[in-house]
């Protein structure tokens, strides 16, 4: 698959600058866009019930997001260190940039001294294939400091800085990711009691995303390289797919995050409990096995969630639902609005 097969153009103001508790909606208000049946239809979050069957199970991430964006210095400059993923008890990854809307790179070699949030900091290395990111080496913990000097991340289309609390979903249990798990943002508590009255229960999982959506960066999908991710699939999640799909059930998966949570623990009939690091990448040439239905947000042009999409729900239907997105002003990002694609009626 060519990365101009997953390209299109959007409009800049269809950004999600804002969470919609500040445009005057609550969470599960936001819009939903369904895929299903070779045609789209339109809805609020809050009408999820509606749209799936007694017996159908969601699968959701618990991981919670932490303040990962952490204020640095060096001998040029100051500037921002965006945590992605930690791999030791004081080796990370890391995306340096200017600010929030300016990214790298930036003039940091390996063995190059650094502080950030005034721990000192060693460049170990730049990850293969990835130039902006970076192995970092802290002399201390570096938790403590993140809690008392970190925000979250921010990228340029926000308007400001918003608190920790408005990246967090229903479902965060667990700290660790770099960027908010956002499929399941819209979910509310009321919504969850209106799901299981109808029947339809949900299983966790965790995966810490780390930063900047995994993109594509070289011209064929075979060319992506893209870096390991924690996860774990518990022993009660492959009980509860297993009694799903005995039911007829399907599984419906609650964001990208999931998808390759569960594809990582697919033995090749079932999901079996499982744990470890995931550098797996769903798209047409390895389509989905472990789950029937996505509910997702609005992906960016050349992802590799945008692949994913593709994988799901064929290329050609991925560009026409995108299509009646743009057309009929469905807002991207983590603030913004939700598309469920169900590959049938039940």
């Amino acid at each position: 698959m060519n990365v101009s097969e997953i390209t299109f153009d959007r409009p800049k103001d269809l950004e999600a600058t804002r969470p919609p508790e500040e445009r005057g909606l609550a969470r599960d208000d936001v819009r939903l866009l369904l895929s299903r049946g070779g045609a789209e239809e339109h809805y609020r979050f809050r009408d999820l019930p509606s749209l799936l069957a007694s017996g159908d199970l969601l699968v959701i991430n618990e991981s919670a997001t932490v303040p990962a964006a952490l204020p640095a210095v060096a001998e040029f400059g100051e500037f921002v260190v965006h945590l992605s993923t930690r791999y030791g008890p004081q080796l990370w990854l890391a995306e340096p940039r200017w600010s929030a809307s300016r990214p790298g790179p930036l003039p940091l070699r390996p063995g190059a001294r650094l502080r950030v949030a005034g721990v000192e900091t060693r460049v170990v290395a730049p990850y293969p294939g990835i130039p902006r990111l970076l192995f970092l080496t802290f002399d201390e913990a570096l938790e403590p400091t993140m809690h008392e000097q970190g925000r979250p991340i921010r990228y340029g289309y926000l308007d400001r800085d918003y608190p920790l609390e408005r990246y967090q979903t229903v479902f965060a249990r667990s700290p660790g990711s770099a960027e908010m798990p956002s499929a399941g943002r819209p979910f509310s508590f009321s919504l969850l009691a209106a799901l299981r009255e109808h029947g339809i229960e949900h299983a966790p999982i965790v995966l810490h995303t780390g930063v900047s959506s995994l993109e594509v960066d070289g011209p064929t999908l075979a060319s992506a390289p893209l870096y390991p991710e924690p996860f774990e699939v518990p022993p009660a999640t492959a009980t509860a797919f297993a009694r799903c799909r005995q039911r007829g059930g399907r599984v419906v998966a609650v964001g990208t995050t999931v998808v390759r949570a569960l594809e990582s623990a697919w033995n090749g009939e079932r999901i079996v409990a499982a744990a470890g690091f995931t550098r797996l990448f769903v798209h047409p040439g390895r389509p989905p096995r472990a789950f029937d239905g996505l509910l997702t947000g609005f992906h960016d042009s050349q992802s590799s969630h945008l692949a994913l999409l593709c994988a799901v729900a064929g290329t050609a239907e991925m560009h026409r639902a995108y299509r009646v997105a743009i057309d009929s002003g469905y807002l991207w990002h983590e603030f913004g609005d939700s598309h469920l694609i169900l590959p049938y009626a039940h």
